[in-house]
């Protein structure tokens, strides 16, 4: 077990610059999550850059080539023989809060993020056709012919912690674009971009791509490092995943030749129609997949549904809770079973009072790790965490979508049918998904726009 893996004193987290592997203790650090402390390297300003006087080293490398490359890292990242994979798993014990067992099945997945055909399909989605992506392009555009070509970018990314699968979803989507990445890591989860990196070292140490990324961490908010280096001379965009506070401090480095590409906080619903009461599917079985959608990544992660909007009775509806409650205390491959979180403090006072308000509320489940829900007719006036879901009664799904904004980002949805029958009309204007693209999760309620956790790479 990962657990046992583990020794006293601190963690040394390195740090990867334009492929080199950094392993010096100068700097404490305390994590964000457990409190626990390590070391880093010292910063040294001038390696964070790729000077602009030079083309970044995957400039002009033709895209199939990274295609190749990022597919034999693939290749390199199984798990039971990747040391770098292993050595994060068991030192992000320390820095993360989700256990050993969602841990590793994170990891074990992480291949398939740089698997030969996904990488395509991602580029394809992305950026249009392989062989429109390398070089000048001829165009006419109203009878006038030009010439135009994809232009590398050159980025910082702040990441999100909460989910190992972030680092590989920026690595992928960054190589692909063919610019140059800096990736400051966060302190739930200073491991598994430099696994990575060291990983892409092993395979190709000169390859272009490796060359291209660098990954460090410092304390969010470092005037020293970041007012330094969050310029247009070096960069022209600044990639922010996080909450509320980490969006606002980016947004002070926006300026001329400077952007910055928020994913601010979001919150995820399901929409349950009266279908689940007619019998062509168990209410368990429906509840099971309602909870796949809730206890991933121990309910941290914006892809979480936090609110559920269900259509029938309140008798149907209570019967939906008392099954939900029941499906959240089954373990998932990224979700905890009966030794999950539990609400924060405050949330749980609020849940106090809340009970008390039979029949306009009701609670269901205790504050034991399996979950538990509050039933109402109007959503809670806070964000319900920590394996608990707020599941809102409602006439007709059609109810739900004055409570659908900006701010949601993926929408479950049983029975899949009331999919196509809503569309377009649970995704407002400037909704992340507003192109209508949505995918269906067979082990899930989900109907999620394709790119509303993705980043935006050109």
């Amino acid at each position: 077990m990962l657990q046992e893996s583990i020794a006293g004193g601190h963690t040394l987290v390195p740090h990867v610059i334009k492929g080199e592997t950094i392993l010096d203790a100068r700097v404490e650090h305390k994590s964000r999550a457990t409190g626990d402390r390590v070391m880093t390297p010292a910063i040294d300003l001038d390696t964070l850059i790729w000077p602009r006087r030079e083309p970044g080293p995957a400039f002009d490398t033709p895209i199939a080539e990274i295609v190749d490359f990022l597919a034999e890292v693939g290749k390199a990242l199984d798990f039971d023989r990747n040391v770098h994979l292993r050595e994060a798993a068991i030192r992000n014990l320390r820095c993360n809060n989700l256990g050993a067992r969602i841990l590793e099945n994170c990891y074990r997945d992480i291949a398939s993020f740089f698997d030969r055909e996904a990488v395509i399909a991602e580029a394809e989605a992305s950026l249009g056709p392989l062989g429109q992506i390398d070089g000048w392009q001829r165009r006419e555009i109203r009878g006038n012919a030009l010439s135009i070509r994809a232009f590398p970018p050159r980025v910082v990314h702040i990441l999100a912690g909460n989910a190992p699968v972030v680092p590989p979803i920026t690595i992928v989507r960054g190589a692909l674009s063919k610019g140059v990445h800096l990736l400051k890591m966060p302190s739930n989860d200073m491991f598994t971009a430099t696994a990575l990196l060291r990983t892409m070292a092993d395979v190709g140490p000169n390859h272009p791509v490796t060359r291209s990324f660098s990954a460090a961490y410092w304390r969010g908010g470092d005037a020293t490092i970041e007012g330094n280096v969050f310029r247009s001379q070096y960069y022209d965009k600044l990639v922010v995943w996080g909450g509320d506070a980490a969006v606002r401090h980016a947004m002070k480095y926006a300026a001329p030749g400077f952007e910055i590409i928020s994913f601010d906080p979001k919150v995820s619903i399901s929409l349950i129609g009266h279908e689940a009461f007619s019998g062509g599917d168990s209410l368990d079985d429906i509840a099971i997949r309602a909870a796949a959608d809730v206890v991933a990544f121990n309910q941290d992660a914006c892809s979480c549904a936090r609110f559920q909007f269900v259509e029938g009775t309140s008798d149907q509806v209570d019967a939906y809770c008392a099954a939900l409650v029941a499906a959240m205390g089954r373990e998932t491959r990224y979700g905890a079973g009966e030794d999950g979180p539990v609400p924060p403090a405050p949330v749980l006072e609020e849940i106090d009072m809340l009970g008390m308000l039979e029949p306009v509320y009701r609670v269901f489940g205790q504050p034991d790790g399996r979950g538990m829900v509050i039933r109402s007719t109007e959503p809670v006036a806070f964000n319900p965490g920590g394996k608990l879901v707020n599941v809102v009664e409602v006439p007709t799904l059609a109810d739900a979508l004055r409570h659908v904004t900006v701010a949601t980002q993926s929408v479950g949805v049983y029975p899949p049918g009331r999919i196509a029958k809503c569309g377009m009309r649970y995704l407002p204007p400037g909704h992340s998904g507003s192109s209508g693209l949505a995918i269906s999760m067979p082990e899930s309620l989900a109907a999620r726009p394709m790119m509303a956790a993705g980043h935006c790479i050109a």
